[in-house]
């Protein structure tokens, strides 16, 4: 209990172990109970966990054109149920442009309590002074760390294996529109473990009795819906 509960002390064990029917004395625990060296505080993880339904993360990443073009991909990511609210793309990506897109995204008293992102320069005083301005609090990851922002990664690395590494970019409007037919395809129809099975946008299950399966195809082809229709 001590190891599992570090915040949890002689007082507090023993009550717990009365539930359990051991009788056992504050002394007896005091002796036996582990020793932190400093006062504990919540790892990484406990804190993306307790703060799952008010955070959200943002992150760029790079596409190239045809042309080898570069451009650049502005993702806003809500951890609750992995939605992705926001999807833009930029040659020339500024601190000025980045906080526009936190302004479309969160208009009025829409702003989650905490925005997670990483250390990157593109983020600049525009951006900052604007994440203030919303009352939001910025939480940076620790510099090369990309496990401190696993859930927008994972999700960049979904669009790049299920979407991008499959598909010729010619230019910002066709980048664009590749993303939106796989944000919909993402939100609306593809299960993911970490929700249960589920989609981001809950999708009902359909029993045998409600007709043939048939499957609709999503993003150009890549991907195919399941769904049952009556005959």
């Amino acid at each position: 209990m001590s190891r599992e509960n570090p915040l949890w002390g002689a007082p507090r064990i023993p009550g717990e172990q009365l539930k359990l029917g051991i009788d056992i004395g504050e002394t007896s625990v005091d002796k036996y109970i582990l020793r932190h060296r400093k006062p504990p505080s919540q790892t990484w993880r406990t804190f993306l966990n307790n703060h799952v339904k008010s955070l959200v993360s943002v992150n760029f990443f790079t596409v190239p054109t045809i042309r080898f073009q570069v451009l650049y991909v502005f993702l806003v990511l809500a951890h609750d149920r992995r939605r992705i609210l926001h999807l833009n793309v930029t040659a020339h990506p500024t601190a000025e442009w980045t906080a526009q897109q936190l302004r479309d995204v969160f208009p009025w008293d829409s702003a989650p309590r905490y925005l997670l992102r990483d250390r990157d320069r593109i983020f600049g005083d525009d951006f900052t002074k604007q994440v203030q301005d919303m009352g939001v609090k910025e939480v940076l990851s620790a510099p090369r760390s990309p496990w401190q922002r696993a859930y927008v990664e994972r999700v960049i690395g979904l669009i790049r294996r299920e979407c991008l590494d499959h598909v010729i970019v010619f230019n910002e409007a066709s980048l664009r529109r590749t993303l939106r037919l796989y944000a919909e395809y993402y939100h609306r129809s593809r299960t993911h473990l970490s929700l249960g099975k589920d989609a981001p946008e809950p999708r009902p299950a359909q029993p045998p009795e409600t007709g043939r399966v048939v499957a609709v195809p999503q993003v150009g082809g890549l991907h195919h819906r399941y769904q049952r229709r009556a005959a």
